[in-house]
């Protein structure tokens, strides 16, 4: 390569190599196999027929996407989108504090603090949902603390009736996915310059300002990273809903899990999962960061 080319190509850019390429293979074929083809499988069935055993009949009919718009379903779609917006709020006003504090604490404790957030992946899923299940019944552990501390019925009349119900939904997809946003949020956290948050109180800014001004806006990337981690696989989560919302709240996931399961509809499945990847793309659209060209 001349060296006219070489200041001719952007600054900080370099073609790929053949070793680069060869490097970068087993994913590029890993994600073709299970990423892309899947997705155009999908893609495929949902403008086919159903077969009148079940089944998919390869004709052309986009009678499937008129269904994702049945008011029923629309209303689920939506109430998914609502269960997963509250569990994205709450993982970020309970995760932003730990992920500061685990952070900012002196290095021989992080790793130890760490440990204990990733604790729970020791365990099965399973497992852990059907301890919520034991400890939010009405003779579960709970209940049974509250009438110990005569908070039931001092204070509360009966046990709390919180298992199946929208309640137990949202405090299961919570501890399901609240490390996704505790751990990308200790990332950004870990990166903070002190010397910035020292010249804004240098510069007068009280603690709240500093912290509005200063330290969210070097801390955005990790929040983002958490919100996309978080929001995304939760609406499409089934496995929460059945166990803990006894199958009384529905999302969009269980729909999909009972149309490919029980009632045979492939087409209608994949029509909507196909519209829950366009509810990805938008949702990742509205919070990834936007970037600018440098002129």
């Amino acid at each position: 390569m001349t060296p006219d080319r070489l200041t001719d190509m952007p600054t900080g850019h370099r073609a790929p190599r053949k070793m680069g390429w060869i490097l970068m293979a087993p994913l590029l074929a890993w994600m073709a196999m299970f990423v892309v083809a899947p997705t155009v499988i999908l893609l495929v069935y949902s403008f086919c027929k159903r077969g009148s055993l079940g089944g998919v009949v390869f004709e052309f009919d986009p009678s499937s996407y008129k269904r994702v718009f049945d008011p029923t379903y629309l209303k689920i779609f939506m109430n998914s989108i609502g269960y997963a917006a509250l569990t994205t709020i709450i993982c970020v006003l309970v995760g932003y504090p730990v992920a500061y504090f685990v952070g900012r604490a002196p290095e021989n404790w992080r790793n130890r603090l760490l440990l204990l957030i990733m604790v729970p992946f020791w365990t099965s899923f399973l497992i852990r949902t059907y301890a919520w299940i034991t400890i939010l019944k009405q003779e579960g552990l709970l209940n049974g603390f509250l009438q110990f501390t005569a908070v039931i019925p001092n204070l509360i009349g009966q046990p709390l009736d919180l298992l199946y119900t929208p309640y137990a939904v949202v405090i299961g997809l919570v501890y399901a996915y609240l490390p996704f946003m505790i751990l990308p949020i200790y990332g950004s956290v870990e990166k903070l310059d002190n010397a910035l948050i020292e010249a804004a109180f240098d510069l007068g800014a009280g603690p709240v300002r500093a912290f509005g001004r200063v330290i969210v806006p070097l801390t955005r990337p990790g929040i983002v990273a958490g919100i996309l981690l978080v929001f995304i696989p939760a609406i499409g989560m089934f496995a929460v809903t059945d166990l803990m919302g006894g199958k009384r709240v529905p999302m969009i996931g269980n729909v999909i899990q009972n149309q490919i399961g029980p009632a045979r509809d492939w087409p209608f499945a994949s029509a909507l999962g196909i519209s829950l990847l366009v509810l990805f793309v938008v949702a990742y659209w509205l919070c990834a960061p936007k970037t600018t060209e440098s002129r």
